[in-house]
């Protein structure tokens, strides 16, 4: 039997959105509002890019959605800030601005602010355009409003611009052929998947093949450097037996990128997944021939090298994420690593599973970078990758 639909309320979905919040110690309305106005104008030029590539640009529908939910994340994140509820906003819809109703019924719901059948756009409108741009000038004015004067906790002149901005944002989500609803269920799995409130890492995805086709949960590696004719390689042993081949950097200009196979270990420790370590040591899934070509083949290990490569050339502008801790990686560069693996198994790890295997990658590669040798140790139970001295 299929589970009852329950709809969302404006009550629950603004708690929720606010568990997400990381910067809790900000108490000015300055940071949300700048991020409110940010993502009204990443929605303008969804529509902008439509317009001017209408047939190359398909994401649009999706970016759209997207948008509108990141908006209304700030827009709670304002309300609460300054000291008003969603919940009383969405209850002072349709009021004049001199009669502010306090109450707020627990019960309201997303489904109520829009009309029951909606038609879906996959172009802009005209109508939705004069809608942005509303939507733009009416939180342009907020931002102002706030520059003359702090608004926290003044409902008389925060509230009623709050209630213009969700008016044009339920409007704009309408003529756009998106459920509000839709937008905030979508926004609330993205942030937790980024930033949850409990980790709960997924299982393996190897659980069920044979154990000779799993990859290592316990392992430990001897990485490297050595001088071959004239030339520096790095070297990998592993139970007294040379793996892999010798690698340099591959590049004009040394970068130490010989080191990189420790983000394919981090990926086996943290993810439970990498083709090419499965290359490396033999480990396909042969049993399961789908699997074996799909998920262990040559395409998803080039993949997998792309991915090292790609977050390798954000790394090095970035002091190989020596400052950065869990939640400060950039969401898009998240973002980028999942599209890389879309259709892939990879692609179920959430963002945050993705970034915790990152900086652990690029904690280990740091100091092999400067000891040049290490022991690399793989602890898949405890989803850990470390590195011990190697004498």
């Amino acid at each position: 039997m299929a589970e009852e639909f329950v709809p969302l309320t404006i009550q629950q979905y603004s708690t929720d959105a606010l568990a997400t919040d990381r910067r809790r110690d900000i108490t000015s309305l300055n940071f949300p509002l700048l991020g409110l106005f940010g993502e009204i104008g990443t929605l303008l030029s969804a529509v902008k890019k439509k317009q001017r590539d209408s047939i190359a640009f398909k994401a649009y529908a999706g970016a759209v959605n997207e948008e509108l939910g990141d908006a209304l994340w700030y827009l709670n994140l304002v309300a609460c800030k300054g000291g008003i509820s969603l919940a009383e906003i969405v209850t002072n819809m349709g009021h004049d601005a001199e009669d502010w109703v306090l109450a707020t019924d627990a019960d309201l719901t997303f489904e109520a602010l829009q009309p029951p059948v909606i038609e879906f756009k996959t172009t802009p409108t005209a109508e939705f355009e004069r809608t942005l741009t509303r939507l733009a000038a009416t939180v342009g004015k907020l931002m102002h409003e706030q520059e003359e004067e702090e608004l926290i906790n003044d409902r008389r002149r925060l509230g009623p611009c709050l209630v213009s901005v969700l008016d044009a944002l339920v409007n704009a989500a309408t003529e756009a052929g998106v459920t509000l609803e839709a937008a905030a269920v979508k926004n609330l799995k993205k942030t937790n998947d980024r930033w949850p409130v409990h980790r709960q890492y997924p299982p393996f995805f190897d659980a069920d093949a044979p154990q000779e086709e799993q990859l290592p949960r316990a392992l430990e590696i001897e990485v490297f450097e050595r001088e071959v004719g004239g030339k520096l390689y790095v070297f990998q042993r592993c139970n007294g037996l040379n793996i892999g081949d010798r690698l340099t950097d591959n590049a004009m200009a040394p970068d130490d990128y010989r080191f990189h196979d420790v983000f394919h270990y981090a990926y086996v420790a943290v993810l439970g997944w990498s083709p090419v370590t499965r290359s490396l040591f033999k480990l396909k899934r042969k049993s399961l021939p789908k699997i074996d070509e799909a998920q262990d083949g040559a395409r998803a290990g080039l993949i997998e090298e792309g991915i090292a490569t790609y977050i390798f050339g954000q790394a090095i502008d970035l002091n190989f994420f020596a400052d950065h801790k869990p939640g400060d990686l950039p969401f898009d560069l998240l973002k980028q690593v999942r599209q890389f693996v879309a259709g892939y198994e990879a692609e179920d790890c959430p963002p945050w599973l993705w970034e915790d295997a990152i900086l652990q990658g690029y904690a280990v590669f740091r100091y092999l970078k400067e000891h040049r040798r290490g022991k690399v140790i793989i602890d898949a139970e405890n989803r850990k990758l470390s590195v011990e001295a190697l004498s």
